[in-house]
């Protein structure tokens, strides 16, 4: 993350299997911000053996049975399955539900709610490279670092954070192998990274994982159905960027 930010120094903490970093005028509300994180993890992490979504896993409860907050999780992941056409799933191929697709960005999302509402305008929170920023009226933009999936010491693009466009998630496999499979044939995705910029981070997240999932077909209509920018970088390297971070790769 960079731009005139820079001095507001970077908390981390450890949660979901990953790190999240924040930038804040607020020091103090750290604690807020990895409370929220907590909670979602011990709800819906599958590799907690007391959270709820592991429970339904196992069939100790079933999902009519399930807290309300879990039923409406898993409502979205669906509103997102049929909004990309199936390419965007929450069940795993042996019919487990996984919510991992939306949980960490939702988490997100609370969060930086969360600290709209105590009164901080200026923050930055990144949860394993995707990131959602909040910035007032006379400060400077923020700006996100695209990182080379070839080479993570390296960054492909550095983008402007820009409303209405203020979130950015990226998903592949870089960083934990081919994770994500092609909807259609299971054949590995034509794209090693996705990065994709929304006016949410819920969208940003789920159309990043659809794309990797779907290739190029999703792609296109991804971007012609919803007003976002896309970074893809293919197997052989190649790059694909929309028009409007042309500019920028």
């Amino acid at each position: 993350m960079g731009g005139d930010y820079e001095w507001m120094p970077a908390l981390t903490f450890a949660t979901m299997g990953t790190v999240v970093s924040l930038r804040l005028e607020d020091a103090d509300a750290v604690d807020l911000v990895e409370t929220v994180f907590h909670r979602w993890d011990e709800q819906f992490s599958l590799y907690r053996e007391d959270s709820e979504l592991s429970r339904i896993a196992r069939g100790d409860i079933r999902l009519t049975e399930a807290s309300q907050s879990l039923r409406a999780c898993y409502a979205l992941a669906l509103h997102w399955c049929e909004r990309t056409q199936g390419v965007f799933t929450p069940h795993r191929a042996d019919g487990v539900i996984d919510l991992s697709g939306v949980v960490k960005a939702l988490a997100i999302a609370e969060a930086g709610a969360a600290l709209t509402a105590r009164g901080s305008a200026n923050w930055s929170i990144n949860a394993g490279g995707d990131v959602l920023v909040s910035g007032d009226a006379g400060h400077p933009e923020w700006s996100v670092g695209i990182v080379d999936p070839s080479d993570r010491g390296e960054l492909i693009a550095s983008v402007p954070l820009r409303h209405p466009l203020r979130a950015v998630a990226t998903s592949g496999s870089a960083e934990r192998g081919e994770h994500i499979w092609t909807a259609l044939n299971g054949d590995p995705s034509p794209f090693r990274q996705v990065s994709v910029f929304a006016a949410d981070i819920v969208t940003a997240d789920v159309l990043a994982t659809a794309i990797v999932a779907g290739g190029e077909t999703t792609l296109n209509e991804m971007t012609e159905r919803f007003a976002i920018d896309v970074l893809a970088v293919r197997l052989d390297g190649q790059l694909l960027a929309t028009p409007g971070l042309r500019r920028t790769v």
